[in-house]
């Protein structure tokens, strides 16, 4: 692995850090206590950070979006003239506001579904890698893991709905659940080809065989690649409630949909669990499709070229590394803002469809559609052998980056501590 903490894990390097700053022995279980802990805390805070950083500055980038489509300014007041505070007022005044439980209301249920939704939708940051090696969880089926984690959001939703003691919850739990349920079937069946065509379920091994031009990105490895970025971000916009599809709300017909019984701060968790959900999509798009952290320029070949420069007496510290995957995280968190502005863009651009005409597009057309693209997708390097004498038009074969790509770096652990490399 080349992260920046190559052939180590965070707890091991901290052990190792503390043992060579004081005096104590780097096989001594408190130190080894304390750095487990320590680790958990600094991975914790890290993606609670950019859990709750990106909806913050996505809901600011909402209403610039809107303002601009509809020929209005949107923010411009609080914060100055972009009006950059004005989620975080917001945030202060829904906390604020008082907390209300319906008399009808499954009060304990009620109380626990918004973070049922919101913890969901954080456990996908989990196993989403923003670098080459810098990941919470690096595990060997972190895409499975990811989409498995996604699509427990849905019983956030359904308890929400159920637990209000309202029938205009209940329905618009019922068309949320449908409608989130449907379309995670041809998500899962577009992003199962990238996953084909690497033959890995690990995020790090497709993001580095992605590596080098653009050219080497999924998206242009055949056409039905190409066919299933777009199925897949459409399906995938579809199962983060957002526009042109049903929304939440549904305003004209259900009053707010699934959360008519919520105000405050419980309402607004909801909304983090939305756009956060956005993001976590739109970085699997750019890992499965759009070359993970590589930037397609090779400019990220530069940074890689000082991974494992100005490593000091610490095993397995780099400077080089840390600057490399500093650019990476970049890179990825780019391409996902950017993806998540198209949702924003489609959202005010086109008509909301009926929920009958969200379950027939999802069940008559992306299904066979996604099946279809599975399918061509699997016979595509079949026909490209028996006609070519190759599975690829043009480069090298997968299957020649994937063993490189698999490639880890020695582990480099003391003998007298076990398991310290996971």
């Amino acid at each position: 692995m080349y992260g920046s903490l190559a052939a180590i894990t965070l707890e091991d390097f901290l052990v190792r850090t503390i043992s060579y700053l004081s005096s104590i022995p780097a096989d001594s279980e408190t130190l080894a206590f304390t750095a487990f802990i320590s680790a958990a805390f600094i991975h914790a805070t890290l993606l609670l950070g950019l859990f709750g950083g990106l909806p913050v500055f996505y809901i600011w980038l909402e209403r610039k979006v809107a303002g601009r489509i509809q020929d209005r300014l949107g923010p411009t007041r609080v914060g100055g003239s972009f009006g950059w505070l004005q989620t975080i007022a917001d945030g202060i005044k829904l906390i604020q506001k008082e907390d209300l439980i319906p008399k009808d209301a499954d009060a304990l249920i009620f109380r626990m579904s918004p973070y049922l939704a919101t913890i969901a939708s954080f456990a996908a940051f989990m196993v989403l890698p923003i670098a080459d090696g810098w990941v919470a969880v690096a595990a060997e089926c972190g895409a499975f893991l990811i989409l498995a984690l996604m699509s427990l959001e849905v019983l956030g939703i359904i308890l929400a709905g159920y637990s209000s003691g309202s029938k205009w919850a209940l329905f618009g739990a019922m068309r949320e659940a449908a409608q989130m349920v449907s379309y995670e079937i041809p998500m899962a069946i577009c992003a199962l080809i990238p996953l084909l065509i690497a033959g890995s379920l690990n995020f790090q091994v497709i993001g580095r065989m992605q590596s080098g031009s653009f050219l080497n990105w999924f998206i242009f490895h055949d056409p039905f690649t190409f066919l299933a970025f777009f199925c897949y971000f459409t399906v995938a916009t579809a199962s983060v409630k957002r526009a042109p599809f049903d929304l939440a709300e549904a305003e004209s017909e259900l009053v707010a949909g699934f959360h008519t019984e919520y105000s405050g701060f419980r309402w607004s968790i909801f909304f983090l669990a939305e756009y956060s959900s956005m993001f976590a999509v739109s970085a699997v798009a750019a890992l499965l499709f759009l070359g993970g952290w590589h930037d397609g320029l090779m400019i990220d070949g530069i940074f890689g070229s000082f991974r494992g420069a100005g490593t000091g007496v610490i095993d397995g510290f780099s400077i080089g590394t840390y600057v490399a995957n500093l650019f990476g995280a970049a890179v990825l968190i780019t391409k996902a803002c950017l993806l998540v502005f198209v949702q924003i863009w489609v959202r005010w651009t086109l008509p909301r469809l009926r929920i009958d005409q969200v379950m027939t597009t999802c069940l008559k057309y992306l299904v066979p559609i996604s099946c279809f693209l599975f399918l061509m997708a699997v016979l595509w390097p079949l026909v490209l052998a028996s006609t070519m004498s190759r599975p690829v038009m043009f480069g090298s074969p997968l299957g020649e980056k994937s063993a490189s790509a698999s490639v880890v770096a020695p582990v480099v652990v003391s003998s007298n501590r076990t398991g310290a490399a996971r």
